[in-house]
């Protein structure tokens, strides 16, 4: 993975990028990128504001650390729990001491809390630079074409691998028990090779929809069959529409 990040185009605030030969929104396997990921202070996201702020005091600190020792890293973690600004602060910091790559931590805790989800993305994307890439964790294949339209650049893996030992089967829409739904035998090592090329598609499929601009048809689409992504998209438009409007096109 190389430094330099360039945005190719827009739909909406999503944004269609590239990373070297990487095309984003993207799919970022998380053993690749250890040896360019900077050590944090893992918090909870429901935590008192002296601890969270603590949290980006030894975040900042480690990656400052990592960034003398090695050079070559270029991603660190956003920390601040459920405190907006904190996570700005922490972003920025980070920002300067060299880190163009950015993963917002307890992205599970995010998505039960649609309100909270979206204001955090936003509030990043108006305040970072643009040619930082935000990079999301945990994220399920239903909320990517959301997450992405926010301005999400990449995704971690793990997912895939962590629903297959539950015996569940994640698609594009929701995700299967396979011990209600006997969709397919298959033993946790298949499950979990499915549920891969599950996330390379989802990826994929908001990649075409955003140079086609339709990635809001999808995002739609998507809402029909999840209430927690027709909610944020909700909040989204209510309280947000000046973002929304920033780099949607006209017709």
């Amino acid at each position: 993975m190389v430094e330099k990040f360039e945005i190719k185009s827009h739909d909406g605030p999503g944004r269609l990028g590239r990373l070297g030969d990487i095309q984003t929104p993207a799919i970022f396997n998380e053993k690749e990128i250890e040896n360019i990921l900077a050590d944090d202070e893992q918090t909870a996201y429901n935590i008192e504001r002296e601890i969270a702020e603590w949290g980006v005091r030894r975040t900042i600190e480690k990656a400052e650390n990592e960034k003398n020792q090695n050079p070559n890293s270029k991603i660190a973690v956003i920390q601040g729990s459920k405190y907006v600004d904190l996570r700005i602060e922490c972003g920025k910091k980070l920002e300067e001491l060299g880190y163009n790559g950015l993963i917002i931590a307890n992205g599970d805790d995010l998505l039960l809390h649609p309100r909270d989800l979206v204001n955090l993305i936003v509030e990043l994307r108006k305040n970072l630079k643009p040619n930082t890439y935000l990079i999301f964790t945990f994220a399920e294949c239903s909320f990517i074409p959301l997450l992405s339209y926010m301005g999400i650049d990449g995704f971690l893996s793990g997912s895939d691998e962590y629903y297959s030992y539950l015996n569940v089967l994640t698609t594009p829409t929701k995700n299967y028990d396979l011990e209600v739904y006997k969709l397919s035998e298959m033993n946790q090592k298949q499950i979990a090779e499915c549920n891969k090329k599950t996330l390379d598609f989802v990826a994929s499929e908001v990649r075409e929809h955003m140079k086609n601009k339709t990635l809001r048809n999808l995002i739609e689409e998507r809402g029909v069959t999840s209430p927690q992504n027709a909610s944020a998209l909700r909040i989204l438009d209510k309280y947000h529409q000046d973002y929304l409007q920033e780099n949607t096109q006209l017709y």
